[in-house]
Order: structure tokens, then C-alpha cells, then sequence
């Protein structure tokens, strides 16, 4: 049995999202999909509940013309440690992710309903966001390239 929502996600983002010659698959598709691979019913939901929390949220999200200081929730606090914290400052000052991206980003961590988000599953769901955002594919490939670079990175 499969272990977490962003078990799903990442799934799905291996093997469907990021397919560029191919079409968006229905959530149905991707739901028999999932079944047949040996997901819980339930978690599937939840991933496919998250999937549609990137949609409409980057529609509404206005960008920000003025950096200012990040103050997190206690929630925020208690789901995302220091180094997440740290490492998702590091993408918006490199230019990866914008003040609403970083935003959206927080809210796809802390929706995962996690205690144990590291810098790895982070990393992923910058990935994601980028992934769903019209006209971010530099970002992206940054991105991209951090996922998959198996050295660790070295932050300044």
C-alpha cells in the first residue's frame, strides 16, 4: 500500500502531468489509474482534492510589487521546519518563485496535511505549482533541476 497524498502526486506528476505531447487526462482517468495501481480510496481523493487547490488559486493570486517580511501562521510553524522555511526564502530570492507563488506554495504544503514535510517533498510541490502556472517554464527547469540533482545543494 502506497504511503502519502504526495506519494499520489508525485505519481502523477511522473507519469501524467508532465507529459507534454499528451492531453490532461480526466479525474476519472487518473482515478482508475490510481486504483489500479494500489492507492487507497481515500488518499486519492485527498490528491485529487489537492490538484484542484492549484487551479483556481492561480487565477486569484495578484502579484506583490513590494517585498516585505513572511509571518507564519502557528499551523504554517508547526508543518513547515526551519529548513523548509529557509529553502522556500532561497527560491524567491534566486528568482524561482515569486512572492505569490511562495504563497501558493506554502498553501499546497500545509494542505498535505503533513507533520513530516522535508526539503524533498518542498521541493516537489514548488515543482508542481511552477508546473501549473502559464509562462513559467524557466522557473520550472530551475526547478526541475534541483528535484533531480542528486548532489546536495549548498546554500549561501
Amino acid at each position: 500500500m502506497k504511503e502519502s497524498v504526495l506519494d499520489i502526486l508525485i505519481h502523477l506528476f511522473e507519469n501524467f502531468l508532465d507529459a507534454e505531447d499528451e492531453p490532461e487526462p480526466s479525474r476519472e482517468a487518473l482515478r482508475e489509474e490510481l486504483e489500479r495501481v494500489g492507492y487507497a480510496e481515500r488518499d486519492i481523493d485527498r490528491a485529487l482534492e489537492w490538484l484542484e487547490g492549484l487551479a483556481p488559486a492561480t487565477a486569484e493570486r495578484t502579484e506583490a510589487t513590494v517585498r516585505s517580511l513572511r509571518v507564519y501562521s502557528p499551523l504554517e510553524l508547526m508543518r513547515l521546519d526551519t529548513e523548509v522555511r529557509g529553502y522556500l526564502l532561497h527560491l524567491e530570492n534566486v528568482g524561482i518563485l515569486s512572492v505569490a507563488q511562495r504563497e501558493l506554495v506554502i498553501d499546497r504544503l500545509v494542505a498535505l496535511d503533513a507533520d513530516d514535510i522535508g526539503i524533498e517533498q518542498m521541493k516537489w510541490v514548488v515543482l508542481m505549482v511552477l508546473f501549473s502556472q502559464p509562462g513559467q517554464e524557466d522557473a520550472f527547469e530551475r526547478m526541475e533541476d534541483l528535484v533531480y540533482d542528486e548532489r546536495p545543494e549548498l546554500l549561501h
